[in-house]
């Protein structure tokens, strides 16, 4: 009875701090000011690319079935998803954390006392019919049950965090998914760009070989000097030497994009053509809002902030009473014969617990201090993200927007000068051209074809980084 009015003085006592305190730990999360820009500069739109899935983004079936690859073979995306699977586990223990605790334990013990001890000497002095003892046995079977309440709120902030990190393991999975998609379609563009130029220079090498055999002809003739012919097989030089060095650069590029799907080195299989790659002339962005909700790592970065948040009020809720009830309960008997009989052998302890931190050498308030400062630094790096977001949108559409303008001017500056070297050939024959006019015309014409590939490879990699940096790439 006296049990029984201890305990709900404990828990009325507890019930009354709480209402008085009138408050819980912490604060609920609020998403901090941004002030971020209504539009990029080119303006807002309904939709945004990000939202179109890498399958239609990406409209070589070749680079899609690279990428399909990737995802399930590249080791970081193997080690983002392991990391998911343990935060995953946590979460789920974080949910039941204001569940009470139960344990079984069963216990056995004989005891025997010296003959000349206190204890022996009163369990001899036992009378009959249970003594004289020689030694004392004790049979136990029962269950602890103890149950923490949650008055403050301090477990609901460690399960909020707890949720918040696993979503935020979520959106980092979602994040490399993002990264390695573009780096695929990046290194994929990047050999086709050099397949591209291989094919130039092998041209542009045999182009080389039939000049230096007409100037050849031309010197027979006496009509040119040797210097010519020199000339002439300077410039073939030239283009032969960029054949080994492209195909070194091309087997390096398989490599790495092999490594990028987890594969050994080897031989990559292209399909489309770099000039039959650009397509996506015109891409929608939506507003720099929508960042918030469609780029992985700004989802990260603002629920590592809830997670933080949480923090501060789970660290707050340690300063403040603790109410626990625990309860014991099972079966007791001092000879085994008897153990379970019930109801005599049945035993049974209930208690309140109340618990005010007075003095931890300042450990609650440091962890308190520390988790204020780490909810600082999140905020910091949550407004970063969203401001660096932004900046790579807007940087990626000015890329998009000059390179269109470079890439109509190098297919311009190539259709000329391919026209010059057939032009430069003609005249030669006729006499009315020397061979310097032939070499110099052939020499920018290879250096305008190389450029053009790169400008190309430059706008298909700028529209790679708008994609991604507009969230796109985790559909």
């Amino acid at each position: 009875m006296r049990r029984n009015k201890y305990l709900s003085t404990s828990i009325s006592f507890g019930l009354a701090v709480a209402l008085l305190a009138g408050c819980s730990a912490g604060k609920n999360y609020k998403r901090p000011e941004l002030n971020a820009p209504t539009q990029y500069g080119t303006g807002a739109s309904d939709s945004s690319a990000a939202l179109l899935s890498w399958k239609v983004f990406f409209q070589d079936p070749t680079l899609v079935g690279l990428i399909d690859k990737a995802l399930v073979s590249n080791f970081d995306m193997q080690l983002a998803i392991q990391r998911l699977e343990a935060s995953h586990a946590l979460a789920k223990q974080a949910k039941l954390a204001w569940l009470p605790s139960l344990n079984a334990q069963g216990t056995v013990s004989t005891n025997n006392p010296s003959n000349n001890s206190f204890t022996g000497i009163q369990l001899g002095s036992v009378p009959p019919p249970i003594g004289p003892l020689h030694h004392l046995e004790d049979y136990t079977l029962g269950g602890t049950l103890s149950w923490e309440i949650d008055v403050w709120g301090k477990i609901r902030r460690q399960r909020e965090a707890a949720v918040a990190t696993y979503l935020q393991s979520f959106e980092a999975r979602r994040a490399v998914q993002t990264g390695l998609v573009a780096s695929v379609a990046n290194n994929y563009y990047n050999l086709v760009m050099l397949d591209a130029q291989l094919e130039i220079a092998t041209r542009n090498a045999n182009l080389s070989d039939s000049i230096v055999q007409m100037i050849r002809l031309q010197k027979t003739a006496g009509e040119v000097t040797e210097l010519a012919v020199q000339q002439a097989l300077s410039q073939q030089q030239t283009a032969a030497l960029l054949v080994p060095q492209l195909e070194q650069a091309i087997t390096l590029q398989e490599n790495a994009l092999r490594l990028l799907l987890g594969d050994w080195p080897g031989a990559v299989t292209r399909g489309t053509a770099l000039d039959s790659l650009l397509s996506q002339d015109s891409l929608a962005t939506g507003v720099p809002a929508d960042l918030l909700r469609l780029r992985p790592d700004v989802r990260s970065s603002e629920l590592a902030l809830v997670a933080a948040n949480a923090r501060v009020g789970a660290a707050q809720g340690a300063m403040y009473p603790a109410l626990s009830i625990t309860a014991t309960g099972g079966l007791n008997a001092f000879e085994a014969s008897n153990w379970f009989k019930t109801p005599a052998s049945l035993f049974g302890i209930l208690a309140g617990n109340l618990t005010q931190p007075i003095f931890q050498k300042r450990q609650l308030r440091t962890q308190l201090d520390v988790a204020r400062t780490e909810r600082e630094q999140r905020a910091i790096e949550f407004r970063r993200s969203v401001m660096q977001g932004v900046h790579e949108v807007t940087n990626a559409l000015v890329k998009i927007d000059k390179l269109q303008t470079q890439q109509t001017v190098a297919d311009d500056r190539v259709e000329t000068l391919d026209q010059a070297v057939q032009n430069a050939q003609l005249l030669f024959r006729s006499g009315m051209a020397n061979y310097l006019e032939v070499v110099t015309a052939q020499s920018r014409a290879l250096q305008a074809e190389l450029e053009k590939a790169t400008i190309t490879r430059q706008h298909l990699s700028a529209q790679v980084e708008l994609y991604q940096s507009l969230g796109g790439g985790w559909q």
